[in-house]
């Protein structure tokens, strides 16, 4: 079982920048990386080695961050506001404000050691944020620097890299590569991928080209007038947030239930997530369901994005259907719904999505919706600094009762991890509903 533990610093945060020097400039973040700026929370857990005994971890990630930094310099940045109201990076010269730039980097203690933790994979874990640094009295995201950076050290000699990424810097792919170079440079190797930071060929087009509906940002109503509870969660509400191990062989079954063939995944298990969770929530048999996931389409564009694309190379996708019609559908047909989106996604579309952005700068709220978002591909857990590949790697801080997410149980196995939350009440139905379908599926909170 999980202990609580206590994290201190053991000084002051400081500010970590590029070896060399940078210039100042306004550094462009696309329409697509406008709208999702949020921050993203990861762990990272290392055993002790004695083979690098003598060597302070936090010290060799420091000096191959600010390696890495004279490739991804952005990151040591503060975003701003630019002149057409949209958010960019700010990067200054030295002795004109350029004082406050750079990662923050903290060094702290733990009282407990790593095996204390037990499964990292625990929503909302209060402890677990102890590992990531967080901006003291921040109160939006311009306060918050585009990343900061968080090393604890174990009684065991073992130690946790915790990181906060804004997402309007980089995807999971992009984060990955970042994270993955910063260690070879922390090794004393050269870099494997260089970055492209250049984001202009994302720039909307002028005049702008809707050519498209975009649903994917479109309000969904109520057409109950606000009655149906499960669809209107407060602050104050009591959610519960479990987490379903899915085994390999139940995925395998389920795919084979499917009459598309070479049906995937993320295809299959998102289908039947939205299927369960709609009639879970008990919704109005007329009320619209809408289903967003993104798409990775840095192939998918013209010209292709470059390899080492340092931006968000994804775009968010819907499905749509009417509880009514999710319930009476064969599991097929709701992934043929799920295909669909997925297809949606060539140049032009992405092109237009650009553009309808540049027009109106949506922010809807994900009333009557499951945002799917999956880690299941990123190889995070291949990660090594110098101390080996971590036990664990993963996303914390998790509770968004809109969304649930997709992970990898292990990397020894193909069994799968989602985390998703809801009242009581519709939990149990969900679980129900899942069982239904897979037989008995694990479920922790």
């Amino acid at each position: 079982m999980p202990v609580d533990f206590k994290v201190e610093l053991v000084k002051e945060p400081e500010l970590v920048m590029p070896e060399q020097p940078v210039e100042e400039q306004h550094y462009f973040l696309s329409n697509l990386d406008q709208n999702i700026a949020v921050v993203m929370k990861t762990i990272y857990l290392f055993e002790s080695s004695s083979a690098r005994a003598a060597d302070n971890p936090a010290d060799v990630i420091r000096q191959g961050l600010s390696k890495a930094l004279d490739h991804y310099y952005p990151l040591a940045g503060r975003l701003g506001i630019s002149s057409e109201g949209k958010l960019e990076v700010v990067m200054k010269k030295s002795g004109d404000g350029a004082e406050q730039q750079g990662v923050v980097f903290a060094e702290a203690e733990a009282d407990a050691r790593i095996c204390d933790l037990g499964d990292i994979i625990r929503p909302g874990s209060t402890p677990l944020l102890q590992l990531v640094y967080a901006i003291p009295g921040a109160k939006n995201v311009l306060e918050v620097p585009p990343m900061t950076v968080q090393v604890t050290k174990f009684k065991c000699g073992g130690f946790v890299l915790g990181l906060c990424i804004n997402h309007c810097m980089f995807d999971g792919i992009g984060a990955m590569e970042f994270v993955h170079g910063w260690a070879e440079l922390s090794r004393g190797v050269p870099l494997s991928l260089n970055p492209e930071l250049d984001r202009s060929v994302l720039k909307a087009r002028s005049p702008p080209l809707v050519e498209f509906p975009h649903l994917e940002y479109a309000q969904v109503d109520d057409v109950s007038g606000g009655s149906q509870q499960n669809l209107h969660l407060n602050d104050d509400d009591q959610l519960v947030y479990r987490v379903f191990r899915i085994r390999g062989q139940q995925l395998e079954q389920l795919k084979s239930q499917i009459d598309n063939e070479m049906c995937s995944t993320f295809e299959a298990l998102s289908a039947l997530v939205w299927k369960c969770r709609t009639k879970a929530l008990a919704m109005d048999d007329r009320q619209p369901s809408k289903l967003l996931f993104a798409v990775d389409y840095r192939s998918r564009i013209q010209p292709p994005l470059p390899k080492g694309f340092m931006g968000n190379g994804i775009m968010l996708t819907y499905a749509m259907a009417t509880a009514s019609e999710l319930e009476s559908k064969h599991l097929s047909e709701v992934v043929s719904l799920v295909r669909d989106a997925i297809a949606r996604i060539h140049d032009s579309y992405i092109r237009s999505s650009i553009d309808c952005f540049e027009l109106q700068r949506f922010c809807p709220s994900l009333f009557s919706t499951l945002l799917v978002s999956t880690w299941s591909r990123l190889s995070f857990h291949t990660t090594d600094f110098g101390w080996g590949e971590p036990l664990h790697s993963g996303p914390v801080g998790f509770s968004e009762p809109e969304v649930c997410l997709f992970l990898s149980h292990g990397r020894e196995t193909k069994d799968m991890n989602l985390i998703l939350g809801f009242r009581s009440d519709a939990m149990t139905r969900f679980h129900d509903e899942l069982e239904q379908v897979l037989g008995q599926v694990l479920c922790s909170t």
